[in-house]
């Protein structure tokens, strides 16, 4: 019988910072309306999005989820995680906003790995990931839950 490689409990606690800036657009806020068939005229229009008091387009809640993956790439990629990325289902993912993302934000995201729980051969791991303005404002909070499935 071999030995089962999961997610190594020692990370918990482990927070991942990253100097790139995300520069939010608004074609890449209008694509991404598109495709998750937000029809609102705010996250098009910037003459919507003023009338309705924002700077810009304003990107769906959800839009927090390419920032959020982005910066877990970097957790993923750690070989102290040993995270394999080919056995990770995304079991779920959880939003809190303390303001609208709209088109001309520059934002970056601290991941904290949170939790991680023994599932049979696999393991539950639980991150956060804290999404901010350059300037230090808070703007998303994201909670996912990774299942990380062992070795067959």
């Amino acid at each position: 019988m071999s030995e089962t490689k999961t997610i190594n409990p020692q990370i918990v606690g482990k927070v991942f910072t990253s100097d790139e800036v995300f520069q939010v657009g608004r074609e890449r806020i209008r694509e991404f309306a598109s495709a998750v068939k937000a029809t609102h005229p705010i996250h098009f229009e910037v003459d919507a999005a003023q009338a309705a008091g924002y700077a810009d387009v304003v990107a769906p809640p959800t839009f927090a989820i390419i920032l959020a993956q982005r910066a877990d790439a970097a957790l993923i990629e750690d070989p102290d995680s040993g995270i394999d990325f080919s056995r990770v289902v995304h079991a779920d993912q959880r939003f809190t906003h303390h303001r609208p993302i709209v088109a001309g934000d520059e934002l970056t995201t601290e991941v904290h790995v949170d939790n991680v729980r023994t599932m049979g051969p696999g393991a539950m791991l639980i991150t956060r990931e804290e999404i901010t303005t350059v300037g230090g404002e808070a703007v998303a909070t994201c909670v996912s839950s990774l299942l990380v499935r062992g070795e067959d």
